[in-house]
């Protein structure tokens, strides 16, 4: 727990609001890729082809979506930020490992990557001062 008081105190002392709206646009994309998915179940299942014959295949599938959309609003009001974007982490691991498993695309590869980076530097660096994190820290 002192790690992540750390972590908060050095976040809040070195917050930008460009920080926070990039961590607010990766919300939406999580979100927007969410939606992606449940109205085109032919094209996911055709990016999760690859780990059909793998152990938990389909019990992924089944966590994609509801991953997407509750990490994704989470992320855009800084609610609870590191655990969405950890919840994150498996999803984009399997986004770049379907590349190299299955049909390559460059620019899904480029989008997952970019997409991992991002969710991996909220994950150390937390909501920001404008979030509803930081709000409800003030509050107490």
């Amino acid at each position: 727990m002192g790690l992540i008081k750390k972590l908060n105190k050095w976040a809040n002392a070195h917050t930008y609001l460009l920080l926070d709206l990039v961590r607010i646009l990766l919300g939406v994309v999580f979100f927007v890729k969410g939606i992606e998915f449940m109205n085109n179940y032919q094209e996911m299942e055709r990016l999760a082809s690859p780990f059909q014959e793998w152990p938990g295949g389909m019990i992924f599938l089944h966590y994609l979506i509801p991953a997407h959309f509750v990490g994704g609003l989470l992320i855009v009001v800084g609610l609870l930020t590191r655990w969405a974007a950890i919840a994150q982490l498996p999803i984009l691991l399997g986004a770049i490992l379907t590349n190299f498993l299955g049909q390559m695309d460059t620019n899904n590869l480029m989008l997952a990557i970019i997409v991992l980076l991002t969710t991996l530097f909220f994950a150390v660096y937390g909501s920001g001062k404008h979030s509803v994190d930081y709000y409800l820290k003030m509050q107490q």
